[in-house]
């Protein structure tokens, strides 16, 4: 099991606790991203990124805190505030730091998968999103390419979301207009309400 571990949920501190945590649910590999707090779903724009040097201190924190054989994935979402090459240079950072293996979120186009696989010299994880910013490449593509994983977050919650949407509709409830991709998903849970609450306390 990948866990998904965010931004760590705070400061390097934090980072040793969520590792334990998730050590003692018995994960096998945890995600921890470069995002600020609160956190975006990587396929949203508006992301913002904490520096470099600062995720490099909850990289190390989690790789001294482990104390089984959990894989640490590094995550960078620079690619959207910053750009594909500072994305990158995080991905080369964060690698060199030690984690297990180098995750780029939300590549906007084929090139931009392709040169991630070329210059990014670790195992690398890449993000199934339909609907989503980065577009569809299938397995056997990724695997020619050297991506070593690849994870589908959606592939359950997106079927089921629509289906539960449309029980209720037949019950007589509104159609919710959900939209494909995860921002159904969050609409589901009340992301727009959520979103203009943010934008008024910005």
């Amino acid at each position: 099991m990948i866990a998904d571990a965010d931004t760590g949920y705070g400061n390097p501190m934090h980072v040793v606790r969520t590792v334990r945590a998730y050590e003692r649910a018995g994960v096998a590999a945890i995600q921890l991203e470069d995002q600020d707090f609160p956190k975006r779903c990587g396929h949203f724009t508006d992301k913002s990124v904490i520096s470099a040097d600062d995720f490099v201190r909850k990289l190390a924190a989690a790789l001294e805190a482990r104390e089984n054989d959990t894989v640490v994935i590094a995550r960078t979402d620079a690619r959207g505030p910053e750009g594909l090459d500072e994305a990158i240079t995080r991905a080369h950072r964060y690698a060199a730091e030690g984690a297990d293996m180098i995750f780029v979120e939300a590549p906007q186009s084929v090139e931009e998968i392709e040169r991630i696989a070329a210059e990014v010299q670790a195992p690398l994880v890449f993000n199934v999103v339909p609907a989503g910013r980065t577009p569809a490449v299938p397995d056997a593509d990724l695997e020619k390419l050297g991506f070593r994983m690849a994870i589908y977050p959606g592939a359950l919650l997106q079927p089921v979301t629509a289906a539960m949407a449309a029980a209720l509709v037949e019950l007589g409830g509104e159609d919710p207009h959900l939209g494909e991709g995860p921002l159904g998903i969050f609409r589901a849970v009340g992301f727009d309400d959520w979103a203009a609450l943010g934008e008024r306390y910005r």
